[in-house]
């Protein structure tokens, strides 16, 4: 009797540590700090300050190998690539990561190669060394995006299910936050050059690239403190081999529920266009309506702003109406977005399409977020798998929207044409939703 009350006492201890971990104040905190830190390279780099730099110091026709580009179809194109090899990456590496347990370490590597990159661009200075910009953009692409999977991998771990909104939402804040805290700091670098006996603008502006790898690491490590320990599995064998088994387990799982896969499906189609915006706004204002480096600025810091507000305005959406009601609104939104966009031809326009875009940006993405984490059954085993798959699926929607981006542009000689496909995409998510049942795994309306 006393083993059987030694045992059921010791079970207890283990559900009340498991439990005491879900929902952990600290914990969730450092979760947080990790968007911190690595939204200054979504912001700086691949948003506000980069694409301006990169279209300025380059010619609006680029010979690449005897064919001619417009520096923004090129800028694209490099997105697309970017996107296409972490797809091609992350299945075998968060296949690894789940069957040596050794989650943390994908993230720590992916945190520095993307920083470490980003501080590469400093040596970009225009046409005459365009590999430099082009390669490590790409790399820091690379890095973001695999530490994000990982990243998003450890949400079932640290908060309960009817939390998974708050938590999402709350990450994608501290982003918007602390990105804008650099980003301000950046500015009055590059307007401001003489502070620190700097020459001119661009290279203060090349300074700011710097400092986004310093910001990435720095509050990365920070971050790292609390995250929750990883299982290590020890040494095994054939790691490779067994990694991409792994993930082919996880795929399985994913492909063999047909509402787990009409919602990925879905999600393909709106994120390329949500992605797609993300990334070519600054240059698609630019060219179009001739907005100066400094306005561009401003719009992308009212998207920010806006973009913590819209974040938790629409987990309030799904807690009180359902994840279904706050996902649909959001697309109505983007697409109301994208017409605005054709159409538009006014500074004052664009800036009220900004804050319509910063609303549903953030809204949009943890929402995905949230939702793919309480339809997806395991919440232990298999997690990098799946988080990989789901971020393969956005990988590859988004090669898919900026390469139509900037081919329609290429072809037709516009790019006000471009936003056409933007909008056939959310068409096509909106529809496919309508099929999705918004029930977690008990069967609960989310």
């Amino acid at each position: 009797m006393e083993s059987i009350r030694i045992n059921y006492l010791t079970v207890n201890q283990e559900i009340f540590d498991m439990e005491a971990k879900l929902n952990d104040k600290k914990i969730i905190h450092s979760w947080a700090m990790y968007d911190w830190a690595n939204s200054a390279y979504a912001l700086v780099i691949s948003t506000a300050i980069f694409p301006i730099y990169f279209e300025a110091n380059t010619p609006k026709i680029i010979n690449i190998f005897g064919l001619e580009f417009p520096n923004t179809s090129v800028f694209s194109y490099s997105v697309s690539i970017s996107f296409l090899i972490i797809a091609l990456l992350s299945p075998i590496l968060s296949g690894i990561a789940d069957y040596s347990g050794r989650r943390m370490n994908f993230l720590k590597f992916f945190t520095v190669f993307g920083a470490v990159s980003c501080i590469a661009l400093y040596w970009f200075t225009g046409i005459e060394n365009l590999w430099i910009g082009l390669v490590f953009f790409i790399l820091a692409s690379v890095g973001f995006s695999g530490g994000v999977i990982f990243y998003n991998s450890y949400l079932p771990q640290i908060a309960s299910e009817d939390r998974f909104d708050q938590v999402s939402a709350r990450g994608f804040a501290y982003g918007y936050i602390g990105s804008v805290i650099l980003l301000v700091t950046n500015l009055l670098l590059i307007f401001f050059p003489d502070i620190l006996g700097l020459e001119n603008t661009q290279h203060a502006t090349r300074v700011s690239f710097v400092m986004v790898g310093l910001w990435w690491m720095i509050f990365a490590f920070y971050a790292f403190r609390r995250f929750p320990k990883d299982q290590i599995n020890g040494p095994r064998n054939n790691i490779i081999s067994k990694g991409i088994k792994e993930f082919s387990t996880a795929a399985k799982k994913v492909f063999s529920k047909k509402n787990l896969s009409l919602f990925l499906l879905a999600y393909f189609f709106y994120t390329a266009g949500v992605n797609t915006v993300i990334y070519l706004a600054t240059p698609f204002a630019k060219k179009v309506i001739g907005m100066k480096s400094e306005e561009l600025i401003i719009t992308v810091i009212i998207i920010q702003l806006v973009g913590i507000a819209g974040a938790y305005l629409f987990a309030y959406v799904a807690k009180i109406r359902g994840n279904r009601t706050s996902l649909y609104s959001m697309l109505a939104i983007w697409v109301g977005v994208c017409l605005m966009a054709y159409f538009v031809d006014h500074k004052t326009q664009f800036f009220v399409i900004a804050g319509l875009v910063g609303l549903v940006m953030g809204g949009i993405q943890s929402q995905s977020r949230a939702i793919y984490s309480k339809l997806i059954e395991e919440k232990e085993s298999n997690l990098a798998s799946y988080y990989s798959f789901y971020d393969v699926v956005m990988k590859c929607s988004v090669v898919l929207g900026t390469f139509c981006f900037g081919y329609v542009e290429q072809m037709t000689g516009s790019i006000r044409n471009s936003i056409l496909v933007l909008i056939v995409l959310f068409v096509v998510s909106m529809i496919l939703l309508a099929f999705v049942k918004m029930t977690d795994k008990d069967g609960i309306r989310i």
